[in-house]
């Protein structure tokens, strides 16, 4: 099967090292894809949980070879560390083969639009709001995450396909509605003080493409319930995939300007 091929790829919030990791089907999306950027957008190995209780599986370290691979191959490969994976932050600036560690990235699209790229966890600090709600929040998606893993497996043996249980729990609780938004305005309104047409980040684990005061937000989601990369087209558009049983795209933003035909070819990826 041909590999599908994108201008660049965003995915974040991985968490490998925890048994939530949808790791077999991240591994196939990367089997799958080809692109010639891949940024990493933070929370790709759950340190934190790591150093709570020690778990890995084999498919871990099978999508760490293959990020390595693609690096190798001549991907672009940058890593932008979250806060789950925050000690990382000390290696910025420097490359961990292949794989260049920074902070925070500005990426332009074929379009010539500008985009701040970051895990986004500096939009939620630890002191918003109180530490208490805080802990109860954690562990409620926890147990929504166990929930949803044996939901899917009946629905597996059922032959049914794969459905992300937090998706219906948050588009149902009005506390978890008005977070989410405020927190997309917050990037929304940051991206625009600083003069960028967009914001990519994750850590909120709710996959989306919008337009807030026109400012394009868009945030690649997670691959511990939604299984979600962001994808950019060589033209510029931008979609997001969420990737289990088959592909599926949630949501795009076209190219922001339309692409002359002497410089299509260009743009088309190799055969």
């Amino acid at each position: 099967m041909n590999a599908r091929r994108f201008r660049t790829v965003f995915v974040s919030d991985v968490h490998l090292g925890t048994p939530g990791c949808r790791a077999g089907y991240l591994l196939d999306f990367l089997r799958s894809t080809e692109c010639e950027q891949l940024y990493l957008v933070g929370d790709i190995v759950d340190l934190e949980a790591l150093a709570r209780r020690s778990y890995w599986h084999p498919d871990h370290t099978a999508i760490l070879t293959e990020i390595f691979r693609k690096a190798d191959a001549g991907t672009r490969v940058i890593y932008i560390p979250g806060n789950h994976d925050a000690p990382m932050r000390a290696r910025a600036g420097q490359t961990i083969g292949r794989v260049r560690v920074m902070l925070d990235a500005v990426h332009e699209t074929a379009d010539g639009r500008r985009f701040r790229v970051s895990h986004g966890d500096e939009y939620d600090p630890h002191d918003y709001g109180k530490r208490w709600l805080y802990w109860v929040g954690e562990h409620a998606q926890r147990l929504v995450i166990f929930s949803g893993r044996g939901l899917n497996a009946v629905r597996r043996r059922l032959r049914k396909p794969y459905v992300p249980v937090s998706i219906w729990v948050k588009q149902r609780i009005g506390r978890a509605l008005r977070y989410i938004h405020a927190y997309e305005q917050r990037v929304a309104d940051d991206a625009q003080a600083r003069g960028f047409d967009g914001h990519v980040c994750g850590h909120i684990h709710c996959g989306t493409i919008r337009t807030i005061d026109d400012v394009t937000y868009c945030n690649d989601g997670d691959w511990v319930e939604h299984c979600t990369a962001l994808t950019e087209a060589f033209d510029g558009s931008l979609a997001l995939l969420q990737w289990t049983e088959q592909c599926t795209v949630l949501a795009t933003s076209p190219a922001s300007v339309a692409v002359a035909e002497e410089d299509r070819e260009a743009l088309r990826p190799a055969a």
